[in-house]
């Protein structure tokens, strides 16, 4: 069988497609929690407020983790990007397990056995 007309293929793109939006718009909301913290953007500003408030549950495993970086009103939040490169991770991490369910004849594994030994 075709591993590019297996039964499986649409339901593992789709799945893939839905963790790789997912963390998009969680690396976005956490991306737009480091630009304003860097900014020195006002906290108590309604969209500052919004953002930081949603993304705290995502962040506050990794806040103690380093030391905040402070200039002037600017923050530099370390953490934020650990945490953004961590949820990166784990979406990649989910993306590859998707992917080891996908049907594959017996000459493709051959194939992928070998390039894996070189």
């Amino acid at each position: 069988m075709d591993s590019f007309n297996s039964p499986t293929t649409k339901p593992l793109y789709r799945g893939t497609q839905i963790v790789w939006y997912i963390i998009g718009f969680l690396e976005v909301l956490m991306g737009f929690r480091f630009i304003l913290k860097l900014l020195g953007a006002n906290p108590d500003a309604g969209f500052t407020n919004f953002i930081y408030a949603v993304t705290y549950p995502l962040v506050a495993p990794f806040l103690n983790v380093f030391r905040i970086s402070r200039v002037e009103g600017s923050v530099f939040e370390w953490t934020t990007l650990l945490a953004m490169l961590v949820y990166f991770l784990v979406a990649w991490g989910i993306i590859k397990l998707f992917l080891m369910s996908k049907s594959v004849s017996t000459p493709e594994a051959a194939v992928k056995l070998e390039d894996q030994e070189r």
